[in-house]
């Protein structure tokens, strides 16, 4: 799915690097939670982290509030990573670059005993850290019992002014006539989200809770250049919700210039934002890895264990995908029954999980293949014909009288073979599936997987099949 207009302003502003004078580049996290010195690198405006429970999305977001003096509520690596009566924390090191105008300087807070060191020296930055406590329902939420005895009355109702009562309307999809945060003559301590739609108001011990987090997160006064940190920004909203969500942040972190990082396991929340933008936490044999520009499909894949396959084939998209498949199936079927494909996005993508696999960091056996029209990369396997994926084929399909489509698609030889021809004309290869499925008013990943048979069956010479089948085949045997 195409980025939204939001997105799309923000990359563009970005893109100009005139803004955000403020900025942290990257975080270093060394003897926290399982971190052995990898490095984040925030390269977008929003970033997301993704990854299973215990991958460190929690730890990131906290290292990051702790390398600042945040005004006004200051947090201290002490608050997010204590000592304990179970656990020690010593050898400990945040080290991170952070930008100020057009100077970047790098500094640590790090703990090599038993107390944190580097505090003092921090940059000062507006910081807002949006934990998981909003999403407590608000009866269970410590002392907010008490705001229901008798004799307690309203305090203060700090009303929503129209800009963040639309904010609120549009992300929600209710249209509220008015809301805001409210208090009560027990204390300021304890706000509370009141909203009112037709005459109706109600207060958060009546809402759901998506209602809540998304009034909460809009009550929040986020300073211009500010950071904003949210765990698990999705929780409670359905999805239609969180892509309002990303649109509403992203607007804001365009005006305010904000640096936003958020965790989330949402491919709503993924799929709104540029590759750059995702960066995937796993666990493997030798550690925490991070790895910038994967797709949402990937990162559901690597946290969905459903399927239980012996090896796991990643490939840059679902195209590749299905030749990879088809490919395995003419050679020998069994090599694809125990295999799970695994799309992973840019080529970049590729590359790094290239990188572990030569490393063997991957829990189970595990091959990366890049198209064609890359170059070779440490622990990848180029796929066959030194181009793309579409242009191997189509070509290759093109020289032999397109074999087999046309019976198998259950269209005319004529206008299947026009509408194949005419479709490679077009400058882009990556349109070509699409145009000869309108054509044929055809689905392109049926057209695509026919075609993807044919080429293995047709084409593909004994050695190109030898390729991919036997990589994956002493892998398996391997494991």
């Amino acid at each position: 799915m195409a980025i939204s207009s939001e997105m799309r302003r923000l990359q563009n502003k970005w893109a100009t690097g005139t803004g955000w004078p403020r900025r942290l580049e990257w975080l270093e996290i060394d003897g926290v939670r399982g971190w052995t010195g990898q490095r984040i690198d925030l390269t977008f405006p929003i970033v997301a982290l993704v990854g299973e429970n215990g991958s460190g999305k929690s730890t990131v977001l906290q290292a990051a509030a702790a390398s600042y003096r945040s005004v006004p509520k200051d947090r201290y690596a002490s608050d997010f990573f204590p000592d304990t009566p179970y656990e020690k924390i010593h050898g400990a090191t945040i080290r991170f670059s952070y930008r100020q105008g057009q100077e970047s300087q790098t500094k640590t807070v790090r703990k090599p005993t038993n107390r944190w060191r580097g505090n003092p020296e921090r940059p000062e930055r507006s910081v807002e850290y949006v934990d998981l406590r909003r999403i407590q329902p608000v009866s269970a939420r410590i002392g907010y019992a008490q705001l229901l005895k008798a004799g307690v009355v309203e305090g203060p109702f700090q009303q929503f002014d129209p800009q963040r009562l639309a904010r609120l309307t549009q992300i929600v999809g209710k249209k509220y006539t008015s809301a805001g945060i409210s208090t009560t003559d027990v204390g300021n301590d304890k706000p509370i989200p009141v909203l009112e739609i037709e005459g109706l108001r109600y207060s958060g011990f009546h809402q759901g809770a998506g209602e809540i987090a998304a009034a909460e997160l809009l009550a929040a006064d986020y300073q211009k250049h500010g950071l904003v940190l949210i765990d698990e920004v999705e929780t409670s909203l359905h999805p239609r919700a969180q892509r309002r969500l990303m649109r509403d942040l992203a607007r804001v972190a365009r005006e305010q210039e904000l640096q936003i990082i958020l965790s989330t396991h949402s491919p709503y929340i993924l799929d709104e934002l540029p590759p750059e933008a995702r960066i995937y936490l796993m666990d493997g044999a030798e550690g925490k890895t991070a790895v910038t520009g994967v797709s949402p499909e990937f990162a559901m894949t690597r946290m969905d264990d459903e399927q239980h396959p012996e090896c796991d084939l990643y490939v840059e998209d679902n195209r590749a995908a299905t030749l990879v498949s088809e490919m395995l199936v003419a050679k020998d079927r069994d090599l694809l029954s125990r295999s799970k494909l695994i799309p992973y996005g840019a080529a970049s993508v590729g590359m790094a999980l290239g990188i572990m696999g030569s490393q063997k960091r991957f829990p189970r056996p595990s091959l990366v293949f890049l198209d064609g029209d890359q170059e070779q990369s440490a622990g990848c396997i180029v796929l066959p014909g030194e181009d793309a994926p579409e242009r191997v084929v189509f070509e290759g399909l093109s020289t032999k009288g397109w074999p087999d489509i046309a019976s198998r698609i259950g269209r005319g030889a004529s206008e299947t073979i026009d509408a194949l021809n005419a479709s490679m004309a077009l400058a882009n290869h990556h349109d070509w599936v699409k145009s000869a499925g309108d054509r044929l008013t055809l689905g392109g990943d049926i057209l695509w997987q026919v075609m993807a048979s044919s080429w293995a069956n047709n084409c593909a010479t004994a050695e190109q099949l030898e390729t991919v089948s036997q990589p994956v085949g002493d892998a398996l045997n391997a494991g």
